[in-house]
C-alpha cells in the first residue's frame, strides 16, 4: 500500500487509532515497569554474598508465584474474549493491574521486616517478600486478560493490509515508552523507596484507563456459530485450531521451548547486573532492562518495514537462532558499557518475531476465533516460563549466572537450528495479504 510513511498517514485517519495505540502502549509499559521495581527491590533485600544463592531463588519464586493463576487465566482469556466485549474486557482487565499495584504500594510502605526461613540450609524470604507474591501474580494475570483483548481488537479499527505497520508501530511506541518508564523507576529506586517508585507505573494504569474510555468503535462480541457451547468447550476450540493447522501448531511448540530458555537467564537478569557486571546502583538494572526495550522497539519498526509476509516462518525461525547467539555474547561480557548496547540487539528480535506473529495470526484466523487461539497459543508458548524461572533461579544458585546465560543461549542457538531443519510446516509459513490466507 505505497511507502511506510503513507502506510502510517493512513492508520491514523482511522478514528480510533491513536487512542487505541495510546492505550496499548501504556497497558505495555506499566506492568513491565512494576517487574523492574520488584526484581530489583526482592534482589537488593538480600547482602551482596547471597544475591546470587538467596536472592536467585527469591526471583524464581517470584516467577512461580504467578505461573498457576496466569495459566488458568490464559487457558479461558481467549474464549473469554469472544464472547464479550472486547472494550469492557480490557477496561476491567486493566482496574485490576491498577488493583494490584495500589496493593503493593501498600505492602511496601508498611514493609514487614520478618525473615521466614525455609529447609535446613539457611535460605530465608523476608516477610514483605511473601505477601508481595500474590499480589505480583494479580498484575500479572490482569496482563493475560488484557492482551487477547487488545490484539483481536486491532482487526476492528484498521483495515487488514495494514496490520503489519499497525502492530510494528503500536509496539515501537510501546517499547520507546516502557523504555523510558523503566529508566525512570530504576532512577526513583537509587534515590527513593520502591513503593514511591510504583507509584509511576500506577499512573500508568489511570492513564491507560483514560485512553480506552475515548475509544469510539464496536468492539461487541461477533454472532457466534453453531450451537451454544460452555466457556471450556470453547476453551478448547482455540487448541483444536492450532492442532489442525501444522505451521501454527509448530510455532507454538517452539514458543514453548524458547520461552522457556529465554526465561532461564532473564529471570536473574537483575542478579547478571549487580554481581556479573559489578553495577548495583538501581540505575544500572532500570537501564538494561530499557535498552532491550528500545532494542524491541526497533524490532517492532524494522519488522513493519520489512516485507516479511512471503517468508514469515522462515524469520521466525532465524530470529529464535540469533537470539540464543547474543544470550551467549552477554555471557561472556564483563563491563555495563558493552554490556547495554549487547542487550539492545538482544531485544531487536523478540521484537521482530512478535511483529510478524501477530501479523500471521491477525491475517490467517476468523475474528470470532481469534481471541481462543492467542490465548490458546499464550497457554502452549508460555507454559514453561515459570518452569524456566524455576530452573533460571536453581541452575544459577549451583553454576552461577554466567553458567546460566552460557547454557540458556547455547541450547537456544542449538534448538533454533533443530527448528530450521525439522519444522518445515513453520519453515514455509506465508501471508497472502490480499486474501489474508496463510500459506
Amino acid at each position: 500500500m505505497g511507502r511506510l510513511s503513507d502506510q502510517y498517514a493512513e492508520l491514523f485517519r482511522q478514528r480510533s487509532f491513536l487512542p487505541f495505540l495510546t492505550a496499548g502502549a501504556l497497558q505495555f509499559a506499566a506492568p513491565a515497569t512494576v517487574s523492574v521495581i520488584l526484581f530489583y527491590s526482592v534482589t537488593i533485600a538480600y547482602p551482596a554474598p547471597l544475591r546470587a544463592t538467596d536472592g536467585a531463588l527469591a526471583l524464581a519464586f517470584l516467577g512461580l508465584a504467578s505461573a498457576l493463576p496466569t495459566l488458568a487465566t490464559a487457558f479461558v482469556s481467549g474464549a473469554i474474549t469472544d464472547r464479550n466485549d472486547r472494550g469492557w474486557l480490557m477496561r476491567g482487565a486493566n482496574l485490576l493491574g491498577l488493583a494490584g499495584v495500589a496493593a503493593l504500594i501498600g505492602i511496601l510502605v508498611f514493609r514487614p521486616t520478618e525473615h521466614l526461613a525455609f529447609g535446613g540450609g539457611g535460605f530465608y524470604l523476608p516477610e514483605w517478600v511473601v505477601l508481595v507474591y500474590p499480589t505480583w501474580a494479580a498484575v500479572v494475570v490482569s496482563s493475560t486478560l488484557f492482551r487477547p483483548a487488545f490484539n483481536t481488537s486491532l482487526v476492528r479499527i484498521v483495515p487488514r493490509a495494514l496490520l503489519g505497520p499497525a502492530n510494528g508501530l503500536i509496539y515501537a511506541v510501546a517499547g520507546g515508552l516502557t523504555a523510558v518508564s523503566v529508566v525512570a523507576g530504576g532512577v526513583l529506586l537509587t534515590w527513593g523507596p520502591a513503593s514511591y517508585a510504583l507509584g509511576l507505573p500506577f499512573l500508568l494504569y489511570f492513564a491507560t484507563q483514560i485512553a480506552l474510555a475515548t475509544l469510539a468503535v464496536d468492539l461487541s462480541a461477533s454472532p457466534s456459530k453453531g450451537p451454544a457451547r460452555s466457556l471450556l468447550q470453547d476453551a478448547r476450540a482455540g487448541f483444536a485450531y492450532i492442532g489442525r493447522h501444522r505451521a501454527i501448531l509448530e510455532l507454538t511448540l517452539s514458543g514453548l521451548v524458547i520461552n522457556f530458555l529465554v526465561a532461564l537467564a532473564t529471570v536473574e537478569l537483575a542478579v547478571y547486573v549487580t554481581t556479573w557486571l559489578s553495577a548495583t546502583p538501581g540505575y544500572w538494572y532500570g537501564g538494561m532492562v530499557a535498552a532491550a526495550t528500545v532494542g524491541s522497539s526497533v524490532g517492532f519498526a524494522l519488522a513493519g518495514r520489512l516485507r516479511f509476509q512471503p517468508r514469515a516462518g522462515l524469520w521466525m525461525v532465524l530470529l529464535a537462532i540469533a537470539l540464543g547467539g547474543v544470550l551467549v555474547a552477554l555471557a561472556e561480557i564483563r563491563s555495563i558499557w558493552l554490556a547495554l548496547p549487547t542487550i539492545f540487539i538482544f531485544g531487536i528480535f523478540p521484537g521482530m518475531f512478535s511483529t510478524i506473529f501477530l501479523s500471521t495470526i491477525q491475517s490467517t484466523v476468523p475474528d470470532e476465533t481469534m481471541g481462543r487461539v492467542f490465548s490458546a497459543d499464550e497457554v502452549g508458548s508460555y507454559a514453561l516460563v515459570p518452569v524456566g524461572q524455576w530452573a533460571g533461579g536453581s541452575l544459577t544458585y549451583e553454576v552461577g549466572v554466567q553458567g546460566t546465560y552460557l547454557t540458556a543461549g547455547g541450547t537456544l542457538a542449538a534448538f533454533g537450528v533443530l527448528m530450521l531443519i525439522g519444522f518445515g510446516s513453520l519453515r514455509r509459513l506465508a501471508i497472502h495479504p490480499s486474501t489474508g490466507d496463510g500459506g
